[in-house]
């Protein structure tokens, strides 16, 4: 059973590690430089970040969600956990909050696309740089229901 509660400014070392080991497992397509410079930006936001959490039975985070102003800017899961509906448990807690909840994905992130899809997120459209003007196309996708 994972359960859903609000990070702590104790849970940031502990997200920082499922944020690169997700992005190790499903973002083999950033460049070493790009892979550097964004974990230098994410390892300065997001331990002080409101995010959702999903913790074990012991109460250790094993996957976390950013929304802001009903865009889920993150949800990254840790790989051990993977495919067994962890991510989707925070998607749906998301979507009780925003219920037109939008995010984008890396266009090279076939799963994450696909995932998004099946949660019944639709495209709505397609920039070919992401957030930082990275040559990262990001598909734009908004829950339909």
């Amino acid at each position: 059973m994972v359960v859903i509660r609000h990070s702590s400014p104790d849970d940031g070392e502990r997200v920082i590690e499922i944020w690169r080991d997700a992005v190790d497992a499903t973002h083999d397509f950033l460049s070493p430089k790009d892979r550097s410079a964004i974990d230098e930006m994410v390892c300065g936001f997001l331990p002080a970040a409101p995010l959702w959490l999903a913790v074990d039975f012991n109460d250790r985070p094993i996957a976390f969600m950013l929304i802001d102003g009903g865009h889920m800017e993150a949800l990254f899961v840790d790989p051990e956990v993977r495919g067994q509906g962890v991510g989707a448990a925070l998607v749906r807690h998301g979507l009780s909050l925003q219920p037109t909840m939008t995010t984008d994905v890396n266009e090279q992130n076939d799963q994450a696309v696909g995932f998004y899809e099946r949660l019944g997120f639709t495209r709505t459209g397609r920039s070919p740089l992401d957030g930082q003007g990275r040559p990262y196309p990001l598909i734009h996708l908004r829950y339909q229901g």
